[in-house]
């Protein structure tokens, strides 16, 4: 009999029940999970499976990331000491020194990181502020996630305003500058849904993403409501053209969001960027009247810590499903899953309300498997471990001294798991890494074609002016001189 059979873990399911099943067995035909319950029971029935011994091991749902960035894992630090000025620094970056090579980099780069932390389905956006003019960019990050044996949910759209937006391309490997208008921005992402969407066996779903689902208000902070008062033809312009794009190719939406723009996307109920199709990132400083609107439309929002003030739990407490994300991966992030989960849980205990008994392990578990799935539409499929849903598995080692006693699974793997703890990774039921080797990939060649795509954009976009010194004996930074920002190549 063809499969794998899991046997003697721990397995935390994240099912109906929340079962925690003591000397597990999890049995595995083709892409599914067929069986599910303890070793003594399953090893009979299942006998002729390849088996994988899971003693000492905690046998959880794959993690889902469902908001980070493509372009990100190589550009990390870059700006890292200069916040403020950050996208103004990474934008220009993005949208005139990328090549088509720098994609798959970043896809294997990322896509590497990502796995060997148990995450198995990620959504990337292609750049900070979506870019979607040349579909060979989300096309590239994708075939590396393919050839790696992930999932991901490839985010494109149009960008912000102004309309049209200026680009350069580098296909000959020299600077080519184009205008690039709202237009063309929607061609090129109905070009990726066409390409992308549902391939590799399903593993490749592509989502539409506007940079935010209000673009003539404040595009990463919140707005005031003496600013954010009504909609313009642009914005209605963008809900328009999105909804009918989205209903053409059935494909979900997601987007960024902050205080003002649920609002004023409400004056457009018809069209509006809302509901139980949409996930929408960030939220900070939504107002009551917004979580309410929330709430009635059924839309998912997803939040990555410390997220300034993102009312969380007000937002819960209304019924509105709300995960956890990496938002990752620069200037300062990364894509372990457990240590953002755990960072999630403290900013809330600590910073935001000032009790440690909110948001105990299980509802931060839920948080970045079963949420996170419904939050992508696929609740259905993914997020848990039961017969039916696709083999999706992350199996921890719990014999290191960090990790030792095993027992209350759940608070050990928000307390102390790290991404470095995962031993073996199934999607679709199949092993794309076992005990800590990937198998899908050579690890440290894709790692040094990351490295050197990463070194030559560095050149290309004159970026050495933001990689600072790390500040040794200050206890406060500061500059000599002006930050200097990118700046189109002559073409």
């Amino acid at each position: 009999m063809d499969g794998l059979l899991l046997l003697h873990g721990t397995i935390v399911t994240v099912d109906d029940k929340r079962r925690i099943i003591e000397d597990g067995a999890l049995a595995v035909e083709n892409d599914k999970i067929v069986d599910i319950g303890t070793s003594q029971a399953l090893a009979p029935r299942h006998a002729g499976k390849k088996v994988i011994d899971c003693r000492g091991k905690i046998i959880i749902p794959g993690l889902i990331d469902a908001h980070g960035h493509a372009g990100h894992a190589l550009i990390r630090s870059i700006g890292a000491d200069t916040n403020a000025l950050w996208m103004r620094i990474v934008t220009p970056t993005y949208y005139h020194y990328v090549t088509r090579d720098y994609w798959y980099a970043d896809g294997l780069v990322s896509g590497l990181e990502r796995l060997r932390a148990g995450v198995t389905t990620s959504a990337s956006i292609v750049t900070s502020m979506p870019r979607s003019d040349d579909p060979v960019f989300a096309i590239n990050h994708a075939r590396a996630y393919s050839e790696l044996g992930l999932r991901e949910i490839i985010c494109v759209g149009p960008a912000g305003l102004p309309w049209p937006q200026s680009v350069t391309r580098w296909e000959s490997g020299k600077p080519e500058r184009r205008s690039v208008s709202f237009e063309a921005m929607m061609e090129g992402a109905e070009a990726v849904i066409e390409s992308l969407n549902g391939t590799s066996e399903g593993r490749i779903k592509v989502f539409l993403t506007p940079f935010t689902i209000v673009p003539s208000v404040e595009p990463s902070n919140a707005s005031t409501p003496d600013f954010a008062v009504n909609l313009t033809e642009d914005d209605r312009m963008q809900a328009r053209r999105i909804r009918e794009t989205a209903r053409k190719w059935g494909v979900r939406i997601h987007s960024d969001a902050f205080a003002g723009q649920i609002r004023m996307a409400w004056q457009d109920r018809e069209n509006a960027l809302l509901g139980p199709d949409v996930h929408l990132q960030h939220c900070w400083g939504i107002s009551h009247e917004e979580i309410d609107i929330l709430a009635e439309t059924g839309t998912h929002v997803t939040h990555a810590p410390p997220g300034r003030s993102t009312p969380v739990m007000q937002m819960m407490a209304r019924g509105v499903s709300v995960a956890i994300t990496s938002d990752g991966a620069a200037p300062s992030r990364h894509f372990d899953m457990f240590q953002i989960a755990r960072t999630a849980q403290a900013t809330q205990h600590i910073l935001h309300n000032h009790d440690r008994y909110i948001l105990p392990p299980g509802k931060i578990f839920e948080m970045i498997t079963i949420d996170a799935a419904r939050a992508i539409g696929m609740g259905h499929e993914i997020g848990s471990l039961e017969v039916g849903k696709k083999a999706d598995i992350a199996v921890i080692d719990m014999r290191k001294p960090h990790l030792t006693p095993n027992w209350m699974p759940v608070h050990r793997l928000i307390h102390q798991v790290l991404g470095s703890d995962v031993d073996t990774v199934i999607v679709d039921g199949r092993i794309i890494m076992e005990e800590g080797k990937v198998l899908t990939a050579d690890m440290y060649e894709a790692l040094a074609f990351g490295e050197a795509e990463a070194k030559a954009l560095v050149e290309r976009a004159g970026l050495q002016a933001h990689m600072h010194d790390p500040g040794w004996g200050q206890l406060h930074r500061t500059f000599e001189r002006p930050v200097p920002l990118p700046t189109p190549p002559d073409c």
